[in-house]
């Protein structure tokens, strides 16, 4: 687990050694065990490493041994032995007995499709130097990010986080105006673009190839897809045990590693079941950890400790107070662009645990998409019904005024809150599940959103974003509908970044078995009916474990990995909230009403609405916007 970072000088002019250094300073965190750069006129790379396989070899940048090519890679191939095999056979050389190299040599063999023979995670870059082609790739997944742009002066410039980037002093750093309509709609700004306007994020299963003499950036190349045919059938007897022994498959071969393995287990069934698998794999106890909270509805270590009692694994751990929030303003430097996940702060601690005692951790991450396990899953079947029954043309007439016109009461029991499920009535399905996903609903974020601000979007809205991916399996029943969009959308943007950027802070290296991508091309076949049946979400999955967990972990109502936002705004954070968010510099940015949302904190701190969710986005913008940009749209 690495950082990478480069310079491709497209013009042809020579590449800045001391810029590059200084780029690559800024992803120390990423790789503190070794550093270096190459540069060859107008080509540079340079890389971080944190050692976990070879820990003496493989240096990077790493030459081919026939010193064709050049590379820098950030993340662990599974299947490198097998990768190795094969290509000596092919009468590749191999100087080192690491993953690297087996990377170089397929790509010498097999070019652009090396892609399809790598298993693993994964964000590097080759230079080809007799054709003088600049090669990235990004694993199926997206586990492992890549971030690029092409500067004014023909500078095309790559790290593995954004703050690579901006390090350079050319980076533009003007507001893509859509990215703040999908960040206030999602959380998080979607692949493949970034909060920046002139910079994109590599996308999950894409490649792209550079030739200096290009104009302009080449269109990114899809070379895999979550499947949505399959040419399987997953019978509904035979496959617990399938399943399960397809699970250890991908567990196993993520728990090689010549530095210490451990593994998150928060209590929920996907991290529970990586450290069952774990355990009945390895012969040693399994290093496990765990962060409490000391609010009651929010700590899961009851659960944890059944697991780790079971399966007698070396269990730790630590209570995170209520009032944990100092992390704010260190969260926006970690993620470098909006981010509104609030158990980044959760996920950050369990990190910085974890690393004190492992320097690899298995997560369970990845489970809810491929197996349903949402609540909004369900909820959004209830709709479905009734979308089957009742044509739009019926629906809208009836739900539409319903939604406008009923009021939004988060005081009152669940039943009565039908304000978003009456206007997501009124929608088609992909369009009532982005209704139901948004932070902030579509007429929320137009009170939000200052006039000028609205009319300059010219028509833009974020569900063109869950409107891309739906058209491409719209042939899918609508759970997997909505499964494959949260894949495409939520689990890369959110889950995975939130991930990678709180473990790469303390040197950790997380791998992630649940979605293993063969794993997934099987799992994702299981017939929806299996996966969400009476109201129960991941049946099928949940029915395998039942030999290898307890009842109370796999059927307790989900929890989530959450933090008291709420209490927090009405007490230690009140103050906070009307300076910063009623601040010059964000209503300085144009984005916003400012009286909306002061009447937002009002109505909050009186208990009259809960506006948690949309007040931590905003906070956490006013933060990016403040350390980023000055209060000053450059």
């Amino acid at each position: 687990m690495c950082g990478i970072a480069g310079i491709l000088h497209t013009g042809g002019q020579q590449v800045d050694e001391s810029l590059l250094a200084a780029m690559n300073d800024m992803q120390l965190h990423r790789g503190p065990d070794a550093g270096d750069y190459l540069v060859e006129h107008q080509i540079g790379l340079a890389h971080r490493r944190l050692s976990i396989i070879d820990l003496e070899g493989s240096p990077q940048p790493m030459q081919s041994a026939c010193g064709r090519a050049c590379i820098v890679f950030n993340g662990e191939i599974y299947n490198f032995k097998e990768l190795h095999e094969e290509l000596s056979a092919k009468g590749h050389k191999f100087n080192t007995r690491g993953d690297t190299e087996t990377i170089l040599n397929a790509w010498l063999e097999w070019g652009e499709d090396c892609v399809h023979k790598l298993r693993g995670m994964f964000a590097f870059a080759i230079w080809d130097r007799p054709s003088k082609t600049l090669f990235m790739a990004r694993d199926r997944l997206g586990i492992k990010p890549l971030f690029y742009t092409l500067l004014s002066s023909g500078e095309l410039v790559f790290g593995s986080e954004l703050k690579v980037l901006t390090r350079h002093p050319q980076f533009d750093k003007t507001l893509r105006k859509e990215a703040v309509e999908d960040y206030f709609s999602f959380g998080y700004v979607p692949d493949p673009h970034c909060i920046y306007q002139n910079s994109f994020k590599l996308m999950p299963g894409h490649t792209l190839t550079i030739k200096p003499e290009q104009k302009g950036l080449p269109e990114q190349r899809e070379y895999w897809d979550v499947p949505v045919h399959w040419d399987h059938q997953i019978d509904e007897h035979s496959a617990p045990d399938e399943l399960i022994e397809r699970m250890k498959e991908a567990v196993r071969i993520r728990m090689v590693a010549e530095v210490p393995l451990g593994a998150f287990l928060s209590g929920g069934v996907d991290s529970s079941a990586v450290v069952a698998m774990m355990s009945q794999l390895q012969d040693e106890p399994v290093n496990t950890c765990a962060i409490g909270f000391d609010v009651e509805q929010f700590n899961e270590t009851e659960f944890a400790e059944m697991v780790a009692k079971r399966y007698q694994t070396n269990h730790r751990v630590e209570t995170v107070s209520q009032d944990d929030f100092d992390l704010i303003d260190h969260l926006a430097f970690l993620y470098d662009e909006p981010y509104a996940d609030s158990s980044a702060i959760p996920t950050y601690r369990v990190c910085e645990l974890a690393r004190k005692h492992v320097t690899v951790a298995l997560s369970g991450d990845g489970g809810d998409e491929l197996f349903a396990g949402y609540r909004r899953y369900n909820l959004h079947m209830h709709e479905e019904r009734i979308r089957q029954m009742l044509p739009l043309w019926l629906r809208k007439p009836i739900f539409a005024p319903l939604g406008r016109f009923y009021p939004k009461l988060d005081w009152a029991p669940r039943f009565l809150r039908g304000k978003t499920t009456f206007q997501s009535m009124a929608m088609d399905t992909v369009e009532g599940y982005h209704n139901s996903m948004s932070i902030l609903r579509t007429d929320e974020r137009r009170k939000l959103f200052s006039p000028d601000y609205v009319e300059s979007l010219n028509g833009y809205s974020s569900l063109a974003v869950f409107r891309k991916y739906g058209d491409k399996v719209a042939h899918l029943d609508p759970l997997k509908q909505t499964q494959y969009i949260d894949m495409k959308t939520y689990l890369v943007g959110d889950i995975l970044t939130k991930v990678d950027r709180a473990s790469m802070a303390h040197s950790l290296e997380v791998r992630v078995p649940l979605i293993d991508h063969k794993f997934v091309e099987w799992a994702f076949a299981i017939p929806s009916a299996l996966n969400l049946s009476g109201g129960v979400g991941k049946r099928m999955f949940k029915k395998s474990l039942e030999p290898h967990l307890p009842d109370d972990v796999l059927y307790r109502p989900k929890m989530g990995f959450a933090v008291p936002l709420s209490n927090w705004f009405r007490g230690p954070l009140k103050d906070r909230l009307y300076s910063a968010l009623l601040s010059e510099h964000m209503a300085a940015s144009g984005f916003f009403d400012m009286n909306h949302i002061r009447t937002m904190i009002d109505q909050h701190v009186r208990n009259v609405r809960d506006y948690s969710a949309p007040l931590w986005a905003l906070l956490m913008f006013e933060s990016f916007y403040r350390r980023e940009i000055g209060g000053e749209l450059k």
